[in-house]
């Protein structure tokens, strides 16, 4: 049986702060719990990658949260 819900243990409070710190340094000024969580999954799979790995792919793990939620927000 496949299992959808990922569940953080280590290091999710950081992840977590990070995510919000980059909506709200975007302008939205609450926390969108449902826009977060809904990009998890995605956010997650990239940020297990090595940095070559995501060179691959042409980014950097500083572009991880600015790729998840580019349709949303612009630089």
């Amino acid at each position: 049986m496949t299992r959808d819900n990922v569940q953080l243990c280590f290091g999710q409070a950081a992840l977590s702060s990070r995510i919000d710190r980059f909506l709200v340094e975007r302008g939205l000024g609450f926390n969108p719990y449902a826009l977060r969580r809904a990009r998890l999954r995605d956010i997650i799979v990239l940020e297990s990658q090595n940095d070559r790995e995501l060179a691959a792919i042409g980014l950097s793990r500083d572009q991880i949260l600015p790729y998840v939620f580019r349709d949303l927000l612009s630089d």
